[in-house]
């Protein structure tokens, strides 16, 4: 499990940047 949280806060700070080519903006909606 602390690996995943690991990957998982560098995942989430991938996937906000790349929030705005992926659309996740809905996600927030």
């Amino acid at each position: 499990k602390i690996i995943r949280g690991s990957l998982d806060t560098q995942g989430v700070k991938g996937r906000k940047q790349a929030r705005s080519r992926y659309g996740a903006k809905k996600e927030k909606s």
